[in-house]
C-alpha cells in the first residue's frame, strides 16, 4: 500500500517499509465462516493482521483491512497478475508499483522469491495482497498456479481437498487445485483493467490455455461498478439475478509476458513467430474481438499469412511482452536490451495504455465492496460448477 507520508530520505522513520500494514489491533472480521475440519486446525485461517490479503489460504474474501487504504476517488486503474511459481510476478509488480530497490532498509511492496524459499520449494504469495501506488495504481498479486506447494499445503492424507473452491461441494485436491487458478483468472478478468499473464520461457502455453478456459467460464460474470445500485449481497438467487442484469461482457486488457528468456529468444524472426502463435492460439477467444472485432478475429482466423504478412495484421495482434533473463552481468548482452531497461519498459507499457473502463464510475471503496461479491459470484457459478463436474467425470485435470 502506498506510503503516502514517508517518502523523504529525511524521515527519521525511513528505515520503515513503503507500504503501509494493517494497523496493530485492527478487527479481524467476521472470519472464514464456520468450524473448520480438525485435521486442518494447525492451519491458519484469517491473514495475519499485519497483511493485505484480499483472499486467505481458506478461499475466503476479506475487505474490512483494506477499506482504511482506499478513498472515494474514482480515477484509479486495477492491474492483477496471475502465472504459476518463480516466473517472477511479484517483481513485476514491484516494478510497476515504482520500488526502488536500491534504497536501503525499504522493504519491496510484494514479497519475492529467495534462495531459501525457492529451496524449500515454497511459495511467497497467499491468496491475493493488495497494494495501492500513491499513482492510484491497485495492485493485485496471487498465489501461484500450478504450484507443487500450494497443492500439498491444500491436500488431505485422503487426498481430498482442506479448501472448499466451490461452496456446497468436496472436491479432490487435484481438482480444487485446477479450480482455483481457474477462478482467480475468471476474478482477475472480471475486477482489472489490466491482467498480466506470466509465463516462463517460449514453450510454455500453460497460460494461454488458461485465459482460453477463463474466456470460455467467464459467463454472467458482472464488473464491480455494475453492482452498486445493490445494497447488500442477499441471497443466491439475487447473485443469479444480479450477474444477468449486468454487463457481462467487460473483460480486463491481458498483457501476455514471457520472462526468462534467452539471447536467441529475442531474435526478431523468433519474437514474431511467439507473437504470430498467441495470436492463433486465442483468435476464437473474446480478447480478440473485444479489442479488434470480428473483421480482424476473421483475417487470423484465415489461412496461415507469411511472415511480411504479420506486420500489416500488427494490430490484430494481443499484447506481448518478452522480458529477458536476469544475467548478473546484463553488460554483455550484444542484440538484446539489458532486464533492467526492459523491466522499465514493460511498466512503461502498462501504465501507457488506452484500457477498456467498467460500464460505471466507480470509487475505490465502492471496487473493493464489490469486489468481494463478484468473488462470491464466481464461487457460486454454475458454469464453473459444471465444467468442475465435466473434469471430474472425466478424469482430465492436472494430477
Amino acid at each position: 500500500m502506498a506510503a503516502t507520508s514517508g517518502g523523504g530520505s529525511s524521515n527519521p522513520s525511513s528505515a520503515l517499509p513503503k507500504i503501509l500494514l494493517a494497523k496493530p489491533g485492527l478487527n479481524r472480521g467476521g472470519g472464514a465462516g464456520g468450524s473448520e475440519d480438525e485435521s486442518v486446525t494447525l492451519r491458519s485461517r484469517l491473514p495475519p493482521l499485519a497483511s493485505l490479503n484480499l483472499l486467505s489460504d481458506s478461499w475466503e474474501f476479506y475487505t474490512d483491512r483494506i477499506l482504511q487504504f482506499l478513498t472515494e476517488n474514482t480515477d484509479f486503474t486495477v492491474i492483477g497478475v496471475i502465472g504459476p511459481p518463480g516466473v517472477g510476478k511479484s517483481t513485476i509488480l514491484n516494478e510497476i508499483y515504482g520500488f526502488d530497490a536500491n534504497s536501503p532498509g525499504v522493504l519491496p511492496p510484494f514479497a519475492t522469491q529467495t534462495e531459501e524459499t525457492r529451496a524449500m520449494a515454497r511459495h511467497c504469495t497467499v491468496g491475493m495482497e493488495l497494494r495501492v501506488s500513491s499513482e492510484r495504481l491497485i495492485l493485485l498479486d496471487t498465489l501461484p498456479i500450478f504450484s507443487p506447494s500450494v497443492l500439498a499445503e491444500m491436500m488431505r492424507p485422503d487426498g481430498s481437498s482442506t479448501i472448499s473452491v466451490l461452496h456446497g461441494e468436496s472436491l479432490s485436491a487435484d481438482l480444487a487445485h485446477e479450480l482455483m487458478g481457474i477462478q482467480l483468472g475468471v476474478f482477475l478478468v472480471s475486477v482489472c483493467h489490466v491482467i498480466l499473464v506470466i509465463s516462463e520461457g517460449v514453450h510454455d502455453m500453460n497460460m494461454w490455455h488458461l485465459m482460453l478456459t477463463v474466456d470460455l467460464l467467464k459467463h454472467g460474470i458482472p464488473d464491480p461498478s455494475s453492482l452498486t445500485s445493490y445494497s447488500n449481497l442477499g441471497h443466491e438467487k439475487e447473485i443469479k439475478d444480479t450477474a444477468q442484469e449486468a454487463d457481462e461482457e467487460y473483460l480486463a486488457a491481458p498483457i501476455f509476458v514471457h520472462t526468462k528468456l534467452q539471447e536467441q529468444d529475442l531474435f526478431p524472426i523468433n519474437t514474431l513467430q511467439l507473437r504470430r502463435a498467441l495470436s492463433q492460439y486465442l483468435s476464437s477467444s473474446s480478447f480478440i474481438e473485444k479489442k479488434y472485432g470480428n473483421n480482424i478475429k476473421e483475417k487470423i482466423q484465415s489461412s496461415g499469412y507469411s511472415v511480411s504478412d504479420t506486420h500489416d495484421l500488427g494490430s490484430a495482434e494481443l499484447e506481448l511482452f518478452l522480458l529477458p533473463s536476469k544475467s548478473r552481468d546484463d553488460s554483455h548482452r550484444v542484440q538484446s536490451e539489458s532486464y533492467v531497461s526492459t523491466l522499465g519498459k514493460l511498466r512503461d507499457m502498462v501504465l501507457s495504455m488506452n484500457c477498456r473502463p467498467f460500464a460505471k464510475a466507480v470509487s475505490e471503496r465502492e471496487w473493493l465492496r464489490n469486489s468481494a461479491r463478484i468473488w462470491e459470484i464466481v464461487k457460486n457459478s454454475p458454469v464453473i460448477a459444471e465444467y468442475s463436474r465435466t473434469l471430474q467425470s472425466s478424469g482430465m485435470f492436472r494430477r
